[in-house]
């Protein structure tokens, strides 16, 4: 029944009703002035009707935003006590308007089509009234008078188009609050969607950086207490590896961080030409991987391509080295329109599925099946005879000269 209508709008509506009030009722005063009703001659009360009629059509006006379904049954009443006065059609019923314009704009469903209706019942009704105001049995020559029959007719009709093109003025821009309303909400939907996509593509990049960096740390202070007994020259280079590797990564982790406060920015986007750095890490914790690159890239691949390679050898190589034994396989294809990736590695009974870390669980192995997918490609790992191996392939289409 009562709307939420900021006060500003509110204030603005019963203005406006002032307004209209202050000046359609002497206006409506002139035009009625020596008109008589069917049983109250000219006078006080006559003119109290009219009045009435008239703060009873303009209230509702002014409540027309706040509540359609009060300001109908508010303003039918004044209409009605209008009719009853045998009063003509009066500059106060300009209010009206405004009132069938509320039900279709802001009524719920049920009020848009109790509006339409009672444009249409109010039109007709209107038009046999003005036809019995035109009546004058002293004159007539027949109780039905053709001549009244059709003019009220014609006003009838005349009043249920005026009425009806305020409905469907409301109607329309019911519909335009609805789709801005809609179209409102779609660019919060977009917005929160894309806030959460930057959000787990950094938390990717955050996974992929810090595991990385902690398996060569822990790789590296593993080897470095083993030698610091007998070789302290390594345990020396181990420190050093250590301490280059938490820099690196406090770097990166540094920038995702302000990209993630301030929302701008690009994080760190490795390409092809970090590879070596990566494998000599790789290398320095221990490891050494067997690269082969057969065929080498025709041009230069996308930068997504790029990124997406990187990232997926930087996470199978690091569970290679947390979960693996020995040296580790890595092959690149750069076909035409796609690379094909394998990266293979024996594994370690006790720091494998039975250490707890079953086949395909665990972030890393979901971020590289998501990295995969980003750029349309496919990713599968698995234990097979001779190892655990990751294999996956990304379409890049001709690649540039």
């Amino acid at each position: 029944m009562i709307r939420r209508v900021p006060r500003p709008w509110l204030a603005l509506d019963i203005v406006g009703a002032i307004v209209g009030l202050l000046i359609t009722l002497p206006l409506s005063y002139t035009f009625s002035a020596g008109e008589l009703s069917f049983w109250l001659p000219v006078g006080l009360v006559s003119d109290g009707l009219l009045v009435a009629s008239a703060v009873l059509l303009w209230g509702a006006a002014a409540i027309s935003r706040l509540s359609p379904a009060v300001a109908l049954a508010v303003a039918w009443v004044g209409a009605l006590l209008q009719m009853g006065s045998g009063l003509p059609p009066l500059p106060m019923d300009v209010a009206v308007f405004a009132v069938v314009f509320a039900t279709s704009a802001w009524g719920s469903r049920r009020m848009l089509w109790l509006g339409g209706a009672s444009a249409l019942i109010g039109g007709l009704v209107a038009g046999l009234y003005i036809g019995l105001l035109q009546f004058d049995p002293a004159t007539a020559e027949s109780p039905i008078d053709l001549r009244l029959v059709l003019l009220g007719i014609t006003m009838g009709l005349t009043v249920v188009l005026s009425l009806a093109l305020a409905w469907g003025a409301g109607l329309l821009w019911r519909v335009v609050r609805q789709n801005r309303a809609t179209r409102e909400a779609q660019q919060r939907a977009e917005a929160v969607a894309a806030e959460e996509q930057e959000r787990v593509r950094i938390a990717r990049d955050m996974h992929d950086i810090v595991a990385h960096s902690l398996a060569v740390v822990i790789a590296q202070a593993d080897g470095a207490r083993y030698a610091a007994a007998a070789q302290p020259e390594l345990a020396q280079e181990a420190l050093t590896t250590i301490g280059q590797t938490a820099r690196s990564a406090l770097s990166d982790v540094r920038m995702l961080l302000t990209q993630l406060r301030h929302r701008q920015g690009d994080g760190p986007q490795p390409t092809l030409a970090d590879l070596e750095t990566l494998f000599a890490q790789v290398r320095q914790a221990g490891v050494e991987p067997r690269v082969t690159v057969d065929p080498t890239p025709p041009g230069e691949p996308p930068g997504a391509i790029q990124l997406a390679v990187y990232r997926i050898l930087q996470e199978a190589l690091t569970n290679a080295l947390r979960h693996g034994r020995g040296d580790v396989d890595v092959r690149l294809s750069w076909w035409p329109d796609r690379v094909d990736i394998a990266v293979r590695n024996a594994v370690d009974p006790g720091r494998g599925a039975t250490a707890g870390v079953a086949p395909g669980s665990g972030h890393g192995l979901v971020g590289m099946r998501e990295r995969a997918q980003l750029v349309g490609g496919v990713l599968s790992a698995q234990h097979e005879a001779d190892g655990f191996v990751v294999r996956a392939t990304l379409p890049i289409g001709p690649s540039a000269n």
